[in-house]
Order: C-alpha cells, then structure tokens, then sequence
C-alpha cells in the first residue's frame, strides 16, 4: 500500500513539474510574442514626437478607423484576404527552412494576369468559371515566375535569399511592362488593364462591402497548418528544413520536395493577388505595389509559423494598414510609416529572439 502510495505521489508531482514547465513556455511564447509589438509601439511613439506628431493621436485614428467604425471593420478584413495568402505561401517555406522573399513579385504578376484575363473570359464564358481560370492562370503564372530561384536553389545550392529578391526586382518591373505595353486598356489615359464589372467580381459578405475572398484566405492558410503539422508531406517538408543532410540518408527528394515548397509558396502568392483583383481593385494600374509580401514576414515570425496564430496577426497587419492610412491623412504623417512600424516591429523581434537564445544557452551551461 506504501508502494502505491508513493508512485502515486511520484506521479502527481511528474504532472506538476509538466504543468508548470508548461505554463512557463507558455508564458515565455506570450512574451516574447507581445513584447517586441509592445517595444515597436514606443519606438515608434518616440519617432512621432521627434517629428511633432502626437502619437496617441495617431495611434486613435488607428484603431478608430481600422477597428472601430462600421466601414473601417469592412475595409479591414477586405485587406486580410490578399494577406492570408501570401502568410500561407511564406509558411510553408520557413517551415520547410526556405527563404521565399519573391513574394511582391509573384503578387503582382497574379494581380496583372488574372487583371487581364478576367474581363476578356467572362464575356465568353460563365462568371464563375471564368474567374476560376483566371485564378489557375494566375497562380500558373507566379510558380513559373519561382522555378529560377527554385531550381538553382535544388540543384546548385544557390542561396534563394538573393535570388527571390532579384526575381522580385524583375517581377515588378516586368508587371508594369505589361501593363503598361501588354495589357493597355486603350479606352482610358490613366496606364491601367481592362476593368472587370463589378457584377462579375467576387461576390459580398452578408450585404457588406467585406469580400468572400476573405472566405478563401482563410481557408488556404487553415489548410496549409493541417498540411505542414498533420500530414506525412508536411513532415517531409519540415525535415528538409530541419536537416537536408538527414532528409537525403532517410531518402527523400529533398530537390523536388525543394521545388514544390517554392511552388506552392508562390502559387498561393499569386493567387493572394488574383483575389485582390479579382475581389476588389477590378483593375491593375501601372506602378502599384503595395508591399503586402514584405510586410507580412514580420507578421508570420510573430506567429512562430503558426496557421491559427498568424490569423490573429494578419488583422492586426490590416488595422495598422487601413488605420494607418486614416491617420497619415489626418495628422500629416508619411503613408509609408506603417511600413516603418513593421519594420521595428522586425527588427524588436529579432532582438527579443537573440536575447532568449543567449538566455536558454546561459541556463543549459
């Protein structure tokens, strides 16, 4: 009875220890998530008062306009959709241990094609299966646009940092030749393709001005979780980026396991573009890019990779965007302080991740 006594005891206090050892990651992953935000929303404040800008007024209009009004709400989770995509695509490559930083370029490739060919098909065919091919041309378009950087990276071990920036460089560029050459709307002076009638674009949600794209995003980037952590292809994905020398002794295909990463990160790109065309801007202007591939990197580490969590931080993304561009007009700040925001917000993470790195290994010493 004294024997089952104590292994009793033994085994209450083995839970215990695992439920507080548990609280304790727990409580760390709350911390180092929140934060770097926290720090970037001060530095950022301090860069606001140096240029003569209140920034708990900016930081109001922010959340006012993002959060808190009925159309800023709308506008907000509108913006998600293109973003749920490329967190999709860029979650599948950091967890297969793969740098996809072509993502701008991929988007705005998708954007012009499905730009493109959306009007001309649905005058031949049905609403919905002319937006369908043109989502498949688009995604088609963007994994093409990734097999350079894909292929050298397989076959000649070419660092795919460099390489999906230069392509990002090139797509760009190559998206407004073809806007401005290619795809020409002839009937106006403004350099833009053909406008889709917006009868015949993505339809609403519940009598809102929030498009079922966001339906879309949500169900890729959900998908893409239960893939990568549920899945014996996932698994393989994450043990090409764990180990590549131990994926090739189990006998994996580590170089076209490397090139579907980059297909499918790409792919899902694109089509994050096609739907934002598709769904809202109906049309594709020379010169735009809005930067949402860059943008949404800090948002995926924040998540630790994590398809649920990366969810919550897209919103987040998308307030700051819309809100941000209310309170730029507003108070007279750059539009393009958003992007400094995340940027900090990066560069906070980064630091916060060092310094738990140097702690864990103080600690194990």
């Amino acid at each position: 009875m004294s024997i089952d006594t104590t292994r009793a005891s033994d085994m209450a206090t083995i839970e215990q220890s695992a439920a507080a050892a548990g609280r304790g990651h727990l409580q760390r992953r709350v911390l180092m998530t929140l934060g770097p935000i926290l720090a970037a929303l001060v530095l950022a404040g301090c860069i606001l008062l140096a240029v003569g800008v209140n920034p708990l007024a900016y930081y109001g209009f922010v959340v006012e306009r993002g959060l808190l009004s009925p159309t800023g709400i709308q506008q907000t989770l509108t913006r998600m959709a293109p973003l749920l995509f490329i967190a999709a695509g860029l979650i599948v490559a950091f967890r297969a241990g793969m740098w996809n930083l072509g993502g701008d370029g991929q988007f705005l490739l998708g954007a012009v094609i499905a730009a493109a060919s959306a009007p001309v098909l649905v005058q031949v065919l049905p609403a919905w299966l002319a937006l369908a091919c043109a989502f498949l041309m688009a995604t088609a378009v963007a994994v093409s646009w990734s097999l350079v950087p894909a292929l050298l990276r397989a076959y000649q071990g070419v660092n795919e940092i460099i390489t999906t920036l230069m392509m990002t460089f090139l797509g760009t560029s190559f998206a407004n030749v073809l806007v401005k050459l290619a795809f020409l709307d002839p009937a106006t002076t403004v350099p833009q393709t053909r406008t889709l009638p917006v009868e015949d674009r993505l339809p609403r949600l519940f009598d809102t001005t929030i498009t079922s794209g966001l339906l879309f995003g949500l169900v890729a980037i959900v998908a893409v979780h239960l893939v990568m952590t549920r899945t014996a292809f996932g698994l393989k994905l994450r043990v090409v980026g764990a180990n590549p020398k131990a994926a090739i002794h189990v006998g994996l295909g580590v170089p076209g396991l490397t090139v579907a990463v980059f297909a499918i990160s790409a792919g899902l790109a694109g089509l994050g573009g096609a739907i934002d065309v598709i769904g809202v801007q109906g049309n594709v202007r020379a010169d735009w890019n809005p930067g949402y591939a860059m943008a949404v990197i800090p948002a995926v580490f924040l998540a630790r990779m994590n398809g649920f969590a990366a969810i919550g931080f897209v919103f987040l993304l998308s307030v700051l965007s819309i809100g941000g561009e209310s309170a730029a007009r507003r108070l007279g700040v750059p539009h393009h302080f958003t992007l400094v925001l995340v940027a900090i917000v990066l560069i906070m993470l980064a630091l916060a991740e060092y310094i738990d790195h140097r702690f864990t290994r103080a600690r194990r010493a």
